[in-house]
Protein backbone atom coordinates (compact mmCIF):
# COMPACT_ATOMS: atom_id res chain seq x y z
CA UNK A 1 0.00 0.00 0.00
CA UNK A 2 2.95 2.49 0.98
CA UNK A 3 4.81 1.69 -2.49
CA UNK A 4 1.64 2.04 -4.43
CA UNK A 5 0.92 5.84 -3.02
CA UNK A 6 4.60 6.63 -3.55
CA UNK A 7 4.53 5.74 -7.03
CA UNK A 8 1.52 8.05 -7.11
CA UNK A 9 3.48 10.76 -5.43
CA UNK A 10 5.63 10.47 -8.10
CA UNK A 11 3.63 10.98 -11.33
CA UNK A 12 2.65 13.55 -9.20
CA UNK A 13 5.83 15.29 -8.57
CA UNK A 14 6.73 14.78 -12.76
CA UNK A 15 3.31 16.35 -13.68
CA UNK A 16 3.78 19.31 -11.51
CA UNK A 17 6.92 20.06 -12.52
CA UNK A 18 6.11 20.10 -16.66
CA UNK A 19 3.36 22.04 -16.11
CA UNK A 20 5.54 24.89 -14.27
CA UNK A 21 8.12 24.31 -17.39
CA UNK A 22 5.54 24.75 -19.77
CA UNK A 23 3.95 28.07 -17.68
CA UNK A 24 7.42 29.34 -17.97
CA UNK A 25 7.88 28.88 -21.80
CA UNK A 26 10.85 26.54 -21.26
CA UNK A 27 11.09 24.41 -24.14
CA UNK A 28 11.97 20.88 -23.22
CA UNK A 29 11.38 18.99 -26.51
CA UNK A 30 14.63 16.60 -27.01
CA UNK A 31 16.57 16.99 -30.51
CA UNK A 32 18.62 14.98 -32.89
CA UNK A 33 19.91 12.08 -30.28
CA UNK A 34 20.64 14.47 -27.50
CA UNK A 35 19.98 12.75 -24.02
CA UNK A 36 19.78 9.21 -26.01
CA UNK A 37 21.49 7.11 -23.79
CA UNK A 38 22.37 4.38 -26.55
CA UNK A 39 24.35 6.95 -28.48
CA UNK A 40 27.73 6.39 -29.70
CA UNK A 41 29.01 8.87 -28.27
CA UNK A 42 26.97 10.25 -25.97
CA UNK A 43 25.44 13.38 -25.98
CA UNK A 44 24.02 14.83 -23.32
CA UNK A 45 20.80 17.14 -23.21
CA UNK A 46 20.87 20.64 -22.31
CA UNK A 47 17.17 21.11 -20.68
CA UNK A 48 18.02 18.27 -18.40
CA UNK A 49 19.54 20.98 -15.98
CA UNK A 50 15.66 22.82 -16.32
CA UNK A 51 13.72 19.54 -15.51
CA UNK A 52 16.09 18.95 -12.29
CA UNK A 53 15.58 22.64 -11.37
CA UNK A 54 12.18 22.43 -11.84
CA UNK A 55 11.67 18.69 -9.92
CA UNK A 56 13.41 20.63 -6.85
CA UNK A 57 11.28 23.78 -6.88
CA UNK A 58 7.95 20.89 -6.53
CA UNK A 59 5.78 21.34 -3.36
CA UNK A 60 2.48 19.73 -3.45
CA UNK A 61 0.65 17.97 -0.78
CA UNK A 62 0.03 13.74 -1.55
CA UNK A 63 -0.84 10.62 -0.23
CA UNK A 64 1.86 10.04 1.99
CA UNK A 65 2.04 14.02 3.09
CA UNK A 66 3.71 17.19 2.44
CA UNK A 67 6.25 16.70 -0.96
CA UNK A 68 8.82 19.09 -0.84
CA UNK A 69 12.80 18.85 -1.77
CA UNK A 70 16.06 20.36 -1.06
CA UNK A 71 18.94 21.82 -3.26
CA UNK A 72 20.21 18.12 -3.29
CA UNK A 73 16.93 16.64 -4.33
CA UNK A 74 16.24 15.09 -0.56
CA UNK A 75 12.59 14.89 0.50
CA UNK A 76 12.30 17.40 3.56
CA UNK A 77 9.14 18.37 5.74
CA UNK A 78 7.16 15.15 5.70
CA UNK A 79 5.03 12.95 7.84
CA UNK A 80 5.10 9.30 8.01
CA UNK A 81 1.91 8.53 9.96
CA UNK A 82 2.37 4.59 11.80
CA UNK A 83 -0.84 2.58 11.35
CA UNK A 84 -1.86 -0.79 13.22
CA UNK A 85 -3.57 -3.50 11.37
CA UNK A 86 -6.58 -4.72 13.25
CA UNK A 87 -8.93 -7.39 12.35
CA UNK A 88 -11.26 -4.40 11.96
CA UNK A 89 -9.06 -2.77 9.77
CA UNK A 90 -5.77 -0.39 10.03
CA UNK A 91 -5.86 2.31 12.43
CA UNK A 92 -3.65 5.49 13.22
CA UNK A 93 -1.61 5.23 16.06
CA UNK A 94 1.27 8.07 15.62
CA UNK A 95 3.41 9.61 13.26
CA UNK A 96 6.84 9.94 12.65
CA UNK A 97 8.59 13.49 11.60
CA UNK A 98 11.56 15.15 11.06
CA UNK A 99 10.98 17.55 13.58
CA UNK A 100 9.12 15.66 16.31
CA UNK A 101 10.35 12.20 15.60
CA UNK A 102 8.31 9.15 16.43
CA UNK A 103 5.10 10.67 18.20
CA UNK A 104 1.99 7.93 19.63
CA UNK A 105 -1.01 9.60 19.25
CA UNK A 106 -3.00 6.56 20.71
CA UNK A 107 -3.24 6.91 24.71
CA UNK A 108 -3.38 3.23 24.94
CA UNK A 109 -0.82 1.00 23.31
CA UNK A 110 -1.41 -2.10 21.39
CA UNK A 111 -0.30 -5.07 23.09
CA UNK A 112 1.34 -7.57 21.53
CA UNK A 113 -0.85 -10.19 22.59
CA UNK A 114 -4.09 -9.05 21.11
CA UNK A 115 -6.87 -11.56 20.34
CA UNK A 116 -10.18 -9.76 20.57
CA UNK A 117 -11.35 -11.40 16.97
CA UNK A 118 -10.92 -14.67 19.22
CA UNK A 119 -13.14 -13.68 22.27
CA UNK A 120 -16.21 -14.94 21.01
CA UNK A 121 -15.62 -18.08 18.67
CA UNK A 122 -13.87 -21.40 19.45
CA UNK A 123 -11.10 -22.48 17.01
CA UNK A 124 -11.44 -25.40 15.03
CA UNK A 125 -7.67 -27.13 14.84
CA UNK A 126 -7.40 -30.20 12.73
CA UNK A 127 -4.86 -32.73 13.81
CA UNK A 128 -3.44 -36.09 12.67
CA UNK A 129 -3.12 -39.29 15.04
CA UNK A 130 0.74 -39.87 14.81
CA UNK A 131 2.69 -41.09 17.94
CA UNK A 132 3.83 -39.22 19.65
CA UNK A 133 2.36 -36.00 18.54
CA UNK A 134 -0.96 -37.05 18.53
CA UNK A 135 -2.46 -40.28 20.82
CA UNK A 136 -5.66 -41.83 21.91
CA UNK A 137 -5.70 -42.27 25.84
CA UNK A 138 -6.71 -45.18 26.82
CA UNK A 139 -9.56 -44.33 28.44
CA UNK A 140 -10.75 -41.84 25.77
CA UNK A 141 -13.72 -43.70 25.44
CA UNK A 142 -14.81 -42.33 28.97
CA UNK A 143 -13.86 -38.77 28.51
CA UNK A 144 -15.29 -35.80 25.83
CA UNK A 145 -13.79 -33.02 24.19
CA UNK A 146 -10.23 -32.37 24.00
CA UNK A 147 -9.07 -34.48 27.19
CA UNK A 148 -9.60 -37.40 25.06
CA UNK A 149 -5.96 -36.86 23.68
CA UNK A 150 -2.71 -36.75 24.84
CA UNK A 151 0.80 -36.13 23.17
CA UNK A 152 3.42 -33.04 22.22
CA UNK A 153 0.96 -31.42 19.93
CA UNK A 154 -1.72 -31.82 22.09
CA UNK A 155 0.04 -30.09 24.97
CA UNK A 156 1.12 -27.26 22.05
CA UNK A 157 -2.09 -26.53 21.50
CA UNK A 158 -3.16 -25.74 25.06
CA UNK A 159 0.03 -23.96 25.75
CA UNK A 160 -0.87 -21.98 22.95
CA UNK A 161 -4.62 -21.55 23.92
CA UNK A 162 -3.34 -20.44 27.34
CA UNK A 163 -1.03 -17.66 26.23
CA UNK A 164 -2.94 -16.35 23.66
CA UNK A 165 -6.46 -16.91 25.62
CA UNK A 166 -8.90 -18.39 23.34
CA UNK A 167 -11.05 -21.39 23.10
CA UNK A 168 -9.76 -24.40 21.01
CA UNK A 169 -11.41 -27.29 19.69
CA UNK A 170 -9.48 -30.51 18.69
CA UNK A 171 -10.50 -32.27 15.51
CA UNK A 172 -9.04 -35.32 14.01
CA UNK A 173 -8.83 -35.00 10.26
CA UNK A 174 -11.58 -37.22 8.61
CA UNK A 175 -9.12 -38.76 5.77
CA UNK A 176 -6.27 -39.63 7.68
CA UNK A 177 -3.93 -37.50 5.55
CA UNK A 178 -1.37 -34.30 5.55
CA UNK A 179 -2.59 -32.63 2.75
CA UNK A 180 -1.81 -32.94 -1.03
CA UNK A 181 -3.38 -31.82 -4.54
CA UNK A 182 -4.66 -33.94 -7.00
CA UNK A 183 -3.00 -33.55 -10.04
CA UNK A 184 -6.02 -33.58 -11.82
CA UNK A 185 -8.89 -32.05 -9.61
CA UNK A 186 -6.40 -29.40 -7.88
CA UNK A 187 -8.78 -30.45 -5.04
CA UNK A 188 -6.81 -30.42 -1.55
CA UNK A 189 -6.92 -33.26 1.20
CA UNK A 190 -5.77 -34.23 4.31
CA UNK A 191 -5.35 -31.20 6.67
CA UNK A 192 -4.03 -28.61 4.28
CA UNK A 193 -7.89 -29.14 2.57
CA UNK A 194 -9.45 -28.70 5.19
CA UNK A 195 -7.28 -24.85 5.98
CA UNK A 196 -7.74 -23.98 2.74
CA UNK A 197 -11.54 -24.75 2.39
CA UNK A 198 -12.30 -23.44 5.87
CA UNK A 199 -13.23 -26.54 7.74
CA UNK A 200 -10.45 -25.83 10.29
CA UNK A 201 -8.53 -22.55 11.73
CA UNK A 202 -5.14 -24.43 12.46
CA UNK A 203 -3.48 -27.24 11.79
CA UNK A 204 -1.13 -28.07 14.78
CA UNK A 205 0.40 -31.79 14.09
CA UNK A 206 3.54 -32.51 12.62
CA UNK A 207 3.25 -30.99 8.73
CA UNK A 208 5.84 -30.86 6.66
CA UNK A 209 6.46 -27.45 4.92
CA UNK A 210 7.15 -27.70 1.49
CA UNK A 211 7.08 -25.25 -1.53
CA UNK A 212 3.52 -26.61 -2.98
CA UNK A 213 1.81 -25.87 0.58
CA UNK A 214 3.06 -22.52 0.98
CA UNK A 215 1.34 -21.37 -2.01
CA UNK A 216 -2.01 -21.79 0.13
CA UNK A 217 -1.51 -21.58 3.63
CA UNK A 218 0.91 -20.01 5.90
CA UNK A 219 3.88 -21.91 8.30
CA UNK A 220 4.90 -21.09 11.61
CA UNK A 221 8.35 -21.25 12.62
CA UNK A 222 9.02 -25.47 12.82
CA UNK A 223 8.86 -27.12 16.21
CA UNK A 224 10.97 -29.47 14.68
CA UNK A 225 13.50 -30.45 11.91
CA UNK A 226 13.42 -33.79 10.04
CA UNK A 227 14.81 -34.93 7.15
CA UNK A 228 14.09 -38.60 5.29
CA UNK A 229 14.88 -41.51 6.72
CA UNK A 230 15.34 -44.65 5.07
CA UNK A 231 14.79 -47.91 7.56
CA UNK A 232 16.75 -51.58 5.22
CA UNK A 233 17.55 -54.76 6.53
CA UNK A 234 21.01 -55.18 7.41
CA UNK A 235 23.52 -55.96 4.51
CA UNK A 236 24.44 -59.98 4.97
CA UNK A 237 28.48 -60.28 4.28
CA UNK A 238 29.00 -61.39 0.83
CA UNK A 239 29.79 -65.13 0.21
CA UNK A 240 33.41 -65.29 -1.86
CA UNK A 241 32.39 -66.47 -5.48
CA UNK A 242 34.39 -68.84 -7.62
CA UNK A 243 35.80 -65.92 -9.33
CA UNK A 244 36.22 -63.58 -6.06
CA UNK A 245 40.27 -63.70 -6.84
CA UNK A 246 38.79 -61.06 -10.30
CA UNK A 247 37.64 -58.84 -7.49
CA UNK A 248 40.87 -56.49 -6.35
CA UNK A 249 41.02 -55.32 -10.21
CA UNK A 250 38.31 -53.70 -12.04
CA UNK A 251 36.60 -56.01 -15.53
CA UNK A 252 38.30 -53.38 -17.72
CA UNK A 253 41.34 -54.01 -16.37
CA UNK A 254 41.53 -57.29 -16.55
CA UNK A 255 40.39 -57.29 -20.52
CA UNK A 256 43.31 -55.20 -21.08
CA UNK A 257 45.13 -57.40 -19.51
CA UNK A 258 44.65 -60.15 -21.83
CA UNK A 259 44.74 -58.22 -24.58
CA UNK A 260 48.22 -57.04 -23.57
CA UNK A 261 49.40 -60.30 -22.91
CA UNK A 262 48.18 -61.43 -26.82
CA UNK A 263 49.34 -58.43 -28.56
CA UNK A 264 53.25 -58.73 -27.05
CA UNK A 265 52.95 -62.01 -28.19
CA UNK A 266 52.24 -61.62 -31.11
CA UNK A 267 54.46 -58.48 -31.48
CA UNK A 268 57.59 -61.09 -30.12
CA UNK A 269 56.46 -63.73 -32.60
CA UNK A 270 56.72 -61.10 -35.22
CA UNK A 271 60.08 -59.69 -34.27
CA UNK A 272 61.66 -63.06 -34.09
CA UNK A 273 60.73 -64.02 -37.42
CA UNK A 274 62.40 -60.93 -38.71
CA UNK A 275 65.64 -61.06 -36.63
CA UNK A 276 67.98 -62.96 -38.12
CA UNK A 277 69.71 -63.50 -34.51
CA UNK A 278 66.86 -65.31 -33.75
CA UNK A 279 67.64 -67.95 -36.27
CA UNK A 280 70.08 -70.60 -35.88
CA UNK A 281 71.05 -74.37 -37.17
CA UNK A 282 70.69 -77.32 -34.27
CA UNK A 283 73.99 -78.61 -32.96
CA UNK A 284 74.49 -82.45 -31.60
CA UNK A 285 75.92 -82.65 -28.09
CA UNK A 286 79.62 -82.52 -29.13
CA UNK A 287 79.34 -79.27 -30.99
CA UNK A 288 78.76 -80.96 -34.38
CA UNK A 289 76.35 -78.79 -37.01
CA UNK A 290 73.67 -81.77 -38.44
CA UNK A 291 73.90 -82.53 -41.90
CA UNK A 292 70.51 -80.33 -42.55
CA UNK A 293 71.23 -76.56 -43.43
CA UNK A 294 67.86 -75.61 -42.35
CA UNK A 295 67.54 -72.94 -39.63
CA UNK A 296 65.12 -72.78 -37.02
CA UNK A 297 63.37 -70.53 -34.29
CA UNK A 298 62.46 -71.11 -31.33
CA UNK A 299 60.00 -68.21 -31.31
CA UNK A 300 56.73 -70.01 -32.39
CA UNK A 301 53.48 -68.66 -31.44
CA UNK A 302 52.82 -70.82 -29.21
CA UNK A 303 56.68 -70.26 -27.80
CA UNK A 304 55.73 -66.77 -27.69
CA UNK A 305 52.55 -67.22 -25.63
CA UNK A 306 54.14 -69.64 -23.71
CA UNK A 307 56.80 -66.84 -22.85
CA UNK A 308 54.86 -63.86 -22.08
CA UNK A 309 52.63 -66.07 -19.87
CA UNK A 310 55.54 -67.17 -17.62
CA UNK A 311 56.93 -63.38 -17.66
CA UNK A 312 53.05 -62.37 -16.16
CA UNK A 313 52.96 -65.49 -14.27
CA UNK A 314 57.07 -64.17 -12.75
CA UNK A 315 57.67 -67.62 -13.56
CA UNK A 316 61.00 -68.97 -15.84
CA UNK A 317 60.76 -70.08 -19.11
CA UNK A 318 63.81 -72.19 -21.15
CA UNK A 319 64.08 -70.04 -24.03
CA UNK A 320 64.88 -66.57 -23.99
CA UNK A 321 64.90 -63.55 -26.71
CA UNK A 322 68.33 -63.32 -28.35
CA UNK A 323 67.83 -60.16 -30.40
CA UNK A 324 67.72 -56.97 -28.70
CA UNK A 325 64.53 -56.19 -30.50
CA UNK A 326 63.09 -59.17 -28.97
CA UNK A 327 64.95 -58.04 -25.05
CA UNK A 328 63.32 -55.08 -25.47
CA UNK A 329 59.82 -56.14 -26.31
CA UNK A 330 61.01 -58.74 -23.00
CA UNK A 331 61.97 -55.86 -20.85
CA UNK A 332 58.66 -54.08 -21.55
CA UNK A 333 56.68 -57.13 -20.59
CA UNK A 334 58.17 -57.88 -17.69
CA UNK A 335 58.20 -54.10 -16.14
CA UNK A 336 54.21 -54.05 -16.87
CA UNK A 337 53.83 -57.48 -14.77
CA UNK A 338 55.66 -56.15 -12.19
CA UNK A 339 53.09 -52.95 -11.76
CA UNK A 340 50.18 -55.29 -12.39
CA UNK A 341 51.08 -57.85 -10.03
CA UNK A 342 52.23 -55.31 -7.12
CA UNK A 343 48.71 -53.62 -7.67
CA UNK A 344 46.69 -56.88 -7.62
CA UNK A 345 48.74 -57.90 -4.64
CA UNK A 346 48.01 -54.47 -2.75
CA UNK A 347 44.33 -54.48 -3.75
CA UNK A 348 43.65 -58.30 -2.12
CA UNK A 349 45.03 -57.78 1.03
CA UNK A 350 42.77 -54.95 1.69
CA UNK A 351 39.81 -57.67 0.22
CA UNK A 352 41.10 -59.74 2.47
CA UNK A 353 41.19 -57.72 5.76
CA UNK A 354 38.55 -55.27 5.28
CA UNK A 355 34.95 -57.04 5.77
CA UNK A 356 32.68 -55.88 2.68
CA UNK A 357 29.43 -55.43 3.32
CA UNK A 358 26.77 -55.18 0.36
CA UNK A 359 24.67 -51.77 0.67
CA UNK A 360 22.80 -51.27 -2.19
CA UNK A 361 20.74 -48.10 -1.03
CA UNK A 362 22.72 -45.30 1.02
CA UNK A 363 20.64 -42.24 0.66
CA UNK A 364 17.16 -41.50 -0.59
CA UNK A 365 18.36 -40.87 -4.17
CA UNK A 366 19.83 -43.93 -4.07
CA UNK A 367 16.03 -45.41 -3.53
CA UNK A 368 14.16 -43.22 -5.84
CA UNK A 369 16.83 -44.48 -8.95
CA UNK A 370 16.25 -48.41 -8.43
CA UNK A 371 13.47 -50.17 -9.27
CA UNK A 372 14.52 -53.79 -7.60
CA UNK A 373 13.89 -52.71 -4.22
CA UNK A 374 9.86 -51.89 -2.96
CA UNK A 375 9.07 -49.02 -0.71
CA UNK A 376 6.24 -47.10 0.37
CA UNK A 377 5.24 -44.10 2.21
CA UNK A 378 2.39 -42.50 3.94
CA UNK A 379 -0.68 -41.15 1.17
CA UNK A 380 -0.76 -37.57 0.58
CA UNK A 381 2.35 -36.63 2.43
CA UNK A 382 5.75 -34.95 2.04
CA UNK A 383 7.99 -37.92 1.65
CA UNK A 384 5.11 -39.19 -1.48
CA UNK A 385 6.07 -35.95 -3.43
CA UNK A 386 9.58 -36.24 -2.99
CA UNK A 387 9.60 -39.59 -4.96
CA UNK A 388 7.57 -38.63 -7.45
Amino acid sequence: MYTSALTYDAVQVMTEAFRNLRKQRIEISRRGNAGDCLANPAVPWGQGVEIERALKQVQVEGLSGNIKFDQNGKRINYTINIMELKTNGPRKIGYWSEVDKMVVTLTELPSGNDTSGLENKTVVVTTILESPYVMMKKNHEMLEGNERYEGYCVDLAAEIAKHCGFKYKLTIVGDGKYGARDADTKIWNGMVGELVYGKADIAIAPLTITLVREEVIDFSKPFMSLGISIMIKKPQKSKPGVFSFLDPLAYEIWMCIVFAYIGVSVVLFLVSRFSPYEWHTEEFEDGRETQSSESTNEFGIFNSLWFSLGAFMQQGCDISPRSLSGRIVGGVWWFFTLIIISSYTANLAAFLTVERMVSPIESAEDLSKQTEIAYGTLDSGSTKEFFR
